[in-house]
């Protein structure tokens, strides 16, 4: 059964207590001693406001109401979110990471953009408007990243008064095509010394950056990223992401295990920013290699998506599938199956929202 007509929250729902959604698994059960991340609750509000658009529901709200509290209560008086809380609630570090601000960011930005009620839409105005001081002086080029799209999402979205929004997400644009120039070589058009996780964010934001200021070179850098990014991550025909045992630095061995679900659903998304974009069916190809890298089109031949709930297992070893169901790896299989439909020819339709609201 694929997950074009079966979308299922079981296991979110399963994964998520009154307080957010927890980290960890063991096998299918929450690992309640992992506690919460900021990451991952922005990422469950980001699908969940998403879904809702779509199809309107109490359980969506009651979802998307719990995730965005979830951020709420995780604003830092230093600066920014924090990112990780016990499972006794008390917070573990003294200011997010740079990855959290950017996770959080985009979840705001999708509920900002919405038509959620005002009350949750003006919150998550009021919690961007809070964070927004800190965000230039982020230096992970991933939060940079999803805060350019972030702002492409408003932009797009008509949201009006983000000027110091546009601001901050031009100059990580610029940002990301300086480390470009900088760290490319003949044999090496990338943004760093090595390939590391959730690569395809990088040529992805420049792809959205190209759609809002399409004469500022933007298009090619973005290009030429995310043809080298295809390159090194296709072998056999199938996916094959950096894995993230050792990584890879230019002019070294790609590490092939540990395989994350996070590089396969970047990749799918980035590929279809790409096709949105540019119209180049290169780009569908290469979002069904990663769709199809959860349903055991990868180097092991083995799935990694529990259609039945939604769960996904968090990754594929060198000898074999690792069977614990973390919230990172369920919501990237999630997020990958939502945007199957995009992908479809058109007059197809997936029946997906209509099961994830039951």
């Amino acid at each position: 059964m694929s997950d074009r007509n079966l979308f299922s929250l079981a296991h979110l729902d399963r994964m998520t207590d009154s307080t957010g959604l927890i980290q960890h698994a063991i096998y299918s059960i929450p690992r309640r001693e992992s506690g919460y991340t900021t990451d991952d609750n922005a990422r469950a509000l980001r699908l969940c406001a998403r879904l809702w658009g779509e199809q309107p529901n109490e359980a969506l709200l009651t979802r998307v109401g719990c995730y965005l509290g979830f951020l709420e209560h995780a604003r830092c008086p230093v600066r920014g979110f924090h990112n990780f809380m016990s499972y006794q609630r008390d917070w573990l570090d003294a200011a997010g990471t740079g990855d959290c601000q950017g996770q959080a960011v985009l979840a705001l930005a999708e509920v900002l953009g919405s038509r959620l009620p005002v009350g949750f839409r003006e919150l998550a105005g009021e919690l961007l408007d809070a964070v927004l001081p800190a965000l230039a002086e982020l230096r992970s080029l991933r939060a940079q990243a999803y805060i350019i799209q972030a702002y492409v999402q408003l932009w797009r979205a008509g949201v009006e008064e983000i000027g110091p929004l546009e601001n901050v997400a031009r100059l990580a644009a610029n940002r990301l095509v300086e480390c470009y120039d900088r760290s490319q070589r003949p044999d090496w058009p990338w943004f760093e010394s090595r390939m590391t996780y959730a690569n395809a964010v990088l040529p992805h934001a420049l792809f959205d950056a190209a759609e809002r200021w399409p004469h500022e070179g933007f298009l090619a850098v973005a290009k030429s990223s995310f043809a080298f990014l295809d390159l090194v991550t296709t072998a056999d025909g199938v996916f094959w992401p950096i894995g993230n045992r050792d990584w890879y630095p230019h002019g070294e061995e790609k590490s092939l295990y540990d395989q994350q679900p996070v590089e396969a659903s970047t990749m799918a998304t980035a590929a279809l920013a790409g096709l949105k974009l540019i119209g180049d069916d290169n780009y569908l190809a290469v979002f069904r290699r990663a769709h199809d890298w959860f349903h055991g089109k990868n180097s092991l031949n083995q799935p990694l998506a529990d259609v039945s709930c939604g769960g996904c297992f968090d990754g594929l070893q060198q000898e074999g599938v690792n069977k614990n169901q973390g919230a990172e790896s369920t919501l990237a299989y999630l997020w990958t199956a939502w945007h199957t439909a995009e992908a479809l020819p058109r007059g197809q339709t997936s029946q997906a929202i209509a099961i994830a609201s039951s």
